[in-house]
C-alpha cells in the first residue's frame, strides 16, 4: 500500500501541475477524515505520511486543559490525566496517542475523495494566481463569461476575475461575450469564486490606458503624476516631461488626437483633460482648472486650501457642471479649492481683516488705529506678533522700538495665559478619554477647550458635532465616536 500511495501522489502532482507536498497534505486530510468516521466525529485525528516510503501513521489528538476547564471528552484531556501519560506536558499543548491506521484501499469514501480534489483545486488556483502575479500585470483583458447579480465574471486565459457592478462605468451596458479591459483593483484570497477584483472606474485605470497608448510613458520620457475621474463623464491627468525636447501634453494627445481618443473610446466617451504638472502648487492648480482662467490665488498652508479668484464670466467654467471641474481639479492637486469672484474675494478678505483687527484690539488692548496698522503690515495671529524676529518688526515705520517690544510682550502674555488655561482644562480630562485608542494630546486639548472632558461626553456627540469642534477627517471622527461608544454596546450585550 505504501508504494500505491507514492504512485498516486506522483500521478496527481503531474496531472494537476501542483507540488507533491500539496498532494501529500490532501491525502493526510483525507485519511484523517476517513479515520474519524470509523470512530465518531467528535474526535480529532492526525495522519502523517512518510514522504520517502509512503508509510503512514494515525494519531488521536486531545487539547490539554486545566481540570476546571475540562468540558469535551472527545477533544479535551484534563491536565491531571495528561501528566500521567507525559509528565512534562502542560496546559495548552496537544497530547497524541497512536491509532490503528486504516487501509488505504478504504479511501474510496466520497468524503475523502472530495477532500483530495478540493485541496488540489485550491492548489491549482493558487498556482495559476501566483503565475499571473509574477507577470506584474495591472491591466486585465478578457471576455465576459457570465453575469452574476449584476457583476461580470471575466475569463482571462486560465484566470477568472470579477468586475463588480459598482466598478463598472455608469450607463455602460456590458454583455456576455464582450471583450473588456479593466484595472486589477485588489486580490481577495479568501474568496471562494474569482479572486481578482477588477475596476473600470479607478483613476489608475486611466493611467494604465495612457501607458498603453503612449510609448514615451513606458520609456520614462513622460511621467503621469496624478489622475482624477468622474467615470464616464470626465477625467484629468497631470503629466510631466523628463526630456525638455518633448511636449508631454501634445505627446499624450497624439497626432490629430489619436492617442487620447483611443483612451476616450475605451472609457465610454469619457472626456480627458491633459494637464501640465508643476512643482509649484499654485501653478499646478491654475493648470488643473483649465480651460478656466485664474485671476489670483491665496494659499492657506495650514488648512491646505486655496481661494481661487476668477472673473465673473469665468466662474461657471471654473466650477463646471455640478461642480465637476473644480472637484476633479481638487482631487488631482490634493488641495481644497474655493472658487470665487473678485468681489467675493474682497468681501472675504475684508471680513477676515475685520475679525483679526478686533481680536488684536481685544487681546492686546490697543486702539483701532494700532490694530489697523498691524493688519496692513500682514500680521494675522498673535503668534506672529510675539515671535516674528524683532528686526522684521523694526522695519515698520509706524511704531518705535519701545512700542514694538510692548506689543510683543502683551502678545506673549496672552498666549501664555491661554496655554495655562488650556493645560488646566486638560488636567480635568478623565483618564479613560486621554488614553482612549486613537486619541492624541492635541485632540484631548481641543476637546477639553470645548468642555468634552470624559469618554461619555465624547460618545454623546454626533459626527457633525465633533467635526464642528475639531478639524479632522470624517473617518477619524467616526472612529473616535465609535470607540467612545464601545462600552454602550458591551453593556447592551451583557443585559441581553
Amino acid at each position: 500500500m505504501s508504494r500505491e500511495i507514492l504512485l498516486v501522489v506522483d500521478a496527481l502532482a503531474r496531472e494537476k501541475n501542483v507540488d507533491r507536498e500539496i498532494v501529500f497534505s490532501a491525502l493526510e486530510l483525507a485519511l484523517a477524515s476517513a479515520t474519524k468516521k470509523l470512530h465518531h466525529d467528535e474526535v480529532e485525528v492526525r495522519v502523517a505520511i512518510d514522504r520517502e516510503t509512503g508509510s503512514y501513521e494515525s494519531f488521536r489528538r486531545w487539547d490539554v486543559v486545566a481540570d476546571e476547564e475540562y468540558l469535551d471528552e472527545g477533544r479535551q484531556m484534563p491536565l491531571s490525566e495528561a501528566v500521567q501519560k507525559n509528565s512534562e506536558i502542560q496546559v495548552g499543548e496537544i497530547y497524541e496517542a497512536h491509532l490503528e491506521p486504516i487501509e488505504f484501499g478504504r479511501i474510496g469514501a466520497q468524503t475523502a475523495k472530495q477532500v483530495i480534489l478540493q485541496k488540489i483545486r485550491e492548489a491549482e488556483r493558487e498556482q495559476i494566481l501566483s503565475d499571473f502575479l509574477m507577470r506584474k500585470e495591472h491591466l486585465v483583458t478578457g471576455v465576459i463569461k457570465r453575469m452574476e447579480r449584476g457583476n461580470a465574471i471575466i475569463e482571462s486565459g486560465r484566470i477568472e476575475a470579477v468586475l463588480p457592478r459598482d466598478q463598472m462605468i455608469p450607463r455602460e451596458n456590458l454583455r456576455i461575450g464582450d471583450r473588456v479591459r479593466a484595472f486589477l483593483l485588489k486580490i481577495d484570497r479568501q474568496a471562494r469564486g474569482p479572486q481578482l477584483i477588477l475596476s473600470r472606474i479607478a483613476p489608475e485605470f486611466l493611467v494604465k490606458l495612457f501607458e498603453l497608448e503612449v510609448p514615451e510613458i513606458e520609456e520614462g520620457l513622460i511621467e503621469i503624476k496624478a489622475a482624477a475621474r468622474d467615470p464616464g463623464a470626465r477625467g484629468k491627468i497631470a503629466v510631466k516631461s523628463n526630456d525638455q525636447r518633448i511636449d508631454p501634453q501634445g505627446t499624450c494627445i497624439g497626432m490629430r488626437g489619436s492617442r487620447v481618443q483611443a483612451v476616450t473610446s475605451e472609457l465610454g466617451g469619457e472626456r480627458v483633460d491633459i494637464v501640465l504638472w508643476s512643482p509649484e502648487s499654485a501653478q499646478f492648480v491654475i493648470h488643473a482648472l483649465a480651460p478656466a482662467e485664474v485671476s489670483s490665488i491665496v494659499v492657506d498652508e495650514e488648512k491646505h486650501s486655496m481661494d481661487v479668484v476668477v472673473a465673473e464670466e469665468q466662474l461657471a467654467l471654473a466650477i463646471g457642471r455640478a461642480g465637476q471641474n473644480v472637484r476633479l481639479a481638487s482631487e488631482l492637486t490634493g488641495w481644497t479649492l474655493n472658487i470665487m469672484t473678485a468681489d467675493e474675494a474682497d468681501q472675504k478678505s475684508t471680513a477676515e481683516a475685520s475679525s483679526i483687527k478686533h481680536e488684536f484690539m481685544e487681546k492686546l488692548d490697543v486702539d483701532e488705529e494700532v490694530a489697523d496698522v498691524l493688519v496692513q503690515e500682514g500680521f494675522s495671529t498673535l503668534e506672529e506678533i510675539a515671535y516674528v524676529p524683532l528686526s522684521e518688526m523694526l522695519e515698520m515705520e509706524y511704531f518705535d522700538e519701545d512700542t514694538i517690544n510692548e506689543l510683543r510682550a502683551r502678545a506673549r502674555n496672552v498666549l501664555l495665559t491661554a496655554e495655562i488655561a488650556s493645560e488646566e482644562k486638560v488636567e480635568h480630562v478623565a483618564e479613560d478619554l486621554a488614553t482612549m485608542e486613537g486619541m492624541d494630546s492635541e485632540t484631548v486639548r481641543q476637546l477639553a477647550e470645548h468642555g468634552i472632558d470624559s469618554i461619555e461626553a465624547l460618545a454623546d456627540l454626533a459626527v457633525d458635532d465633533l467635526l464642528d469642534i475639531i478639524d479632522m477627517s470624517e473617518d477619524r471622527a467616526k472612529a473616535l465616536i465609535m470607540t467612545a461608544r464601545a462600552p454602550w454596546f458591551s453593556a447592551e450585550q451583557a443585559n441581553s
